[in-house]
């Protein structure tokens, strides 16, 4: 019987979830997932007045949350010494890198990228119909002279840059970002996504510029707080050029819950420290065993670790599927080049003892 049609957009998209779960992983094989250390969680969780603060929300959860995330906002431009205009809230860096690709890049315009970059960001580059031009890595770090480069050839309407990156764990300076920036025309927009900044060494990130209109930097809640199933992000940058995500987010997007969690976290500083610091020994270990079985950690200032197989894609992803079979989910890069490589979070204490005995079983198989 008749239907009605697809919008000429969507119509030539495939049905696609950018990151496949392990929910799913263990639905379809049927192996009970046992370590959780490929999602870039963390394992170390909220903290517990943030926990007490969501769960007092939850007895208001009857009626919506501020649309106008007020609080949040205040909370977040005190805790960055910036100003509330400055600062605009959404639902997890995903949420918003859509709505930034929706504002500033009309549908058949260009934009930059790294080819093996987020997966996401390219996800809703085709969902709103642009076309997508894509820059290598050089060495397993994003190109930044490359990407700043193609900017100007393609007239690119955005150009992308994680930093640190994902997936390979990588950083420039925050000279190198200042370079970057200032090499990118004025007329093209600037999405820095920052989502891993906490975890990265001092000097990475640059200091906070809210006069430049073509700059909006991506910040998360779902990584050093613990807070990845709240979906709470935020981007901040010149005023008016955040001020226009009014005209399309989501303004009931972030529960009143989320919202009560998110602040509770920004004051609870000595948690973040303290969950930084159990990362950083997470991975200090995850490192030593991978290099037990002969595999080479790459250098991080994430919370995953990005571990070179010295093979091939096909040896990668063997590992990651047998991996998978033990019940110990992790992910690998997809991009030609990267995809020698696999990568694996930071877990607890009991999740590195799996990895460590399945790691050593799956490779023992490959080698065999």
């Amino acid at each position: 019987m008749p239907r009605p049609s697809l919008s000429p957009i969507t119509v030539s998209l495939a049905e696609a979830v950018p990151f496949v779960g392990p929910e799913a992983i263990a639905r379809h094989s049927g192996v009970l997932l046992r370590a959780r250390i490929g999602a870039n969680e963390s394992p170390f969780g909220p903290a517990q007045s943030v926990v007490d603060a969501m769960a007092e929300a939850a007895r208001e959860s009857w009626h919506y949350g501020d649309p106008e995330n007020h609080d949040l906002r205040e909370a977040i431009a005190s805790h960055l010494g910036i100003a509330s205009v400055n600062v605009m809230p959404g639902e997890g860096v995903d949420a918003i890198l859509g709505m930034a690709v929706r504002l500033y890049a009309a549908p058949g315009s260009t934009v930059v990228t790294s080819l093996g970059g987020y997966p996401t960001f390219n996800y809703h580059l085709s969902g709103y119909g642009v076309q997508m031009h894509t820059v290598p890595y050089i060495n397993d770090r994003e190109d930044i002279d490359g990407l700043a480069r193609a900017a100007h050839e393609t007239g690119a309407a955005m150009v992308y840059l994680a930093n640190p990156d994902n997936p390979m764990g990588s950083w420039w300076d925050a000279k190198a970002i200042d370079r970057f920036i200032a090499a990118v025309p004025e007329t093209t927009m600037i999405v820095l996504d920052e989502a891993y900044g906490e975890f990265a060494p001092a000097g990475t990130l640059p200091a906070l510029d809210m006069a430049r209109p073509n700059l909006l930097r991506m910040r998360t809640f779902s990584k050093a707080y613990g807070l990845a199933g709240a979906r709470v992000g935020y981007v901040v940058g010149e005023a008016q050029s955040v001020s226009a995500f009014n005209r399309i987010r989501n303004h009931f997007g972030i529960s009143i819950i989320a919202q009560a969690g998110a602040i509770a976290a920004l004051a609870d500083q000595d948690h973040l420290e303290s969950s930084v610091l159990a990362v950083q020994k997470s991975l200090e270990d995850t490192a030593s065993i991978v290099r037990r079985h002969g595999l080479i950690p790459l250098p991080t200032a994430t919370n995953f670790v990005a571990v070179d197989c010295g093979r091939d894609g096909l040896f990668a992803r063997a590992i990651v599927d047998g991996l998978a079979q033990h019940g110990v989910f992790i992910r690998m890069p997809g991009a030609e080049g990267l995809n020698r490589c696999i990568r694996v979070s930071a877990g607890t204490e009991a999740d590195r003892i799996l990895l460590d005995l399945a790691l050593g079983e799956v490779l023992a198989r490959l080698r065999g």
